[in-house]
């Protein structure tokens, strides 16, 4: 990947709602300031939920409207692309 890209493992603070929130206001922050078009979260495989928790966290109308999409890796179902305007 580029350094046009942001990246943000979420591996490490899983267990961590708080921190998890923390990071991906972090991250959609730094994109804004730093005009990145493209984010790379990964909340990895395992169950789900923590998928279903960044989904969720990124469907918020306040968020929402500081991407244009986002994209789950095809060849990688634990990792997700967000891009933005």
């Amino acid at each position: 990947m580029s350094k046009s890209v942001l990246h943000l493992d979420l591996h490490d603070i899983a267990q961590n709602g708080r921190a998890i929130d923390e990071a991906l206001v972090e991250l959609m922050a730094a994109a804004s300031s730093k005009r990145i078009r493209t984010a790379e979260v990964i909340p990895g495989k395992g169950s789900g939920q923590l998928m279903k928790r960044v989904k969720k966290f990124l469907d918020q109308k306040a968020v929402k409207a500081q991407y244009k999409r986002i994209e789950v890796d095809a060849n990688n179902h634990g990792r997700l692309f967000i891009h933005f305007r």
